[in-house]
């Protein structure tokens, strides 16, 4: 805004552009492409590091123990940002968020990891020398699931199975995600506000991934048309305080006639 007005002031006069500034960037090339797969790659590593780091700590009462101790967020996000640094990939935020946090998206995670609970790991790596970003999130339980948990995680993966149908060029991203909505509204998953927390269906079913990690096209309330080329996240999920938070996320291109999947790392819940 600062330099608007200071070219103003010179007398040029100023019109705002909508988004995207460079329309050009939503539909990716070839090689643009294989750059994102390159970061989604790193992202699929370093998630299966993590993986390995629950599935080998020792469950002892509330709390997960790994070499002796207490296995916390931030030793798991420690170790996946030099795992990435050391492929080339830049990780300043991982998301390793367990039980009650797992419950905001927007919480990267602290303290202790719990036990038979939800736990959100969200990787969203830039590769240094491309610039280019992957993004993976997968849900795991270290222990046993409750049988509530094991109902919002498969309704998240059905979720995400049917946006993934309904993605195509020339699709209306407002569509899909108001798809997605109802499917949860139908399996019994309300979204709404309890107790001054928002919970539920809480955000957005994707976005485009490119230069940036959160660019046009959307596939949320807003409306975006989805071209062939356009590369985008597909993440529904289900935010519940005292019950848990699952979030599947995958990266896809957008083709004719459906989708292309760009990510290869299963789902798993319980490890």
């Amino acid at each position: 805004m600062g330099h608007a007005e200071r070219l103003r002031e010179k007398g040029y006069k100023l019109t705002v552009g909508e988004e995207p500034f460079f329309p050009e960037r939503a539909v990716k090339r070839p090689a643009e492409i294989e750059r994102i797969v390159a970061a989604q790659r790193a992202a699929e590593e370093a998630l299966d590091r993590a993986i390995d780091l629950l599935a080998r700590s020792r469950i002892d009462g509330e709390t997960l123990r790994l070499d002796g101790d207490v296995l916390t967020a931030e030793r798991v996000q420690r170790e996946l940002r030099m795992l990435l640094l050391e492929r080339g990939y830049l990780a300043a935020e991982v998301i390793v968020a367990g039980g009650e946090q797992g419950c905001d998206p927007h919480v990267r995670g602290s303290g202790p990891l719990p036990p038979h609970r939800t736990i959100i790991i969200d990787i969203f790596p830039r590769s240094i020398e491309s610039r280019y970003w992957g993004d993976l999130t997968r849900t795991v339980v270290r222990g046993r699931a409750g049988e509530a948990v094991k109902k919002i995680y498969r309704d998240v993966e059905e979720a995400k199975s049917l946006a993934l149908s309904l993605i195509r060029d020339g699709a209306e991203g407002s569509a899909i995600h108001q798809a997605v909505v109802a499917c949860f509204q139908a399996r019994g998953n309300s979204t709404g506000e309890v107790n001054g927390r928002m919970q539920g269906f809480i955000h957005g079913t994707g976005h485009g991934v490119g230069l940036d990690l959160h660019e046009p096209p959307r596939i949320s309330k807003a409306n975006s048309t989805l071209s062939a080329g356009n590369v985008v996240t597909v993440e529904p999920g289900l935010y519940y305080p005292g019950i848990g938070a699952v979030r599947l996320e995958d990266l896809v291109v957008v083709e004719a006639a459906g989708v292309r999947n760009l990510t290869r790392f299963p789902q798993q819940l319980e490890v």
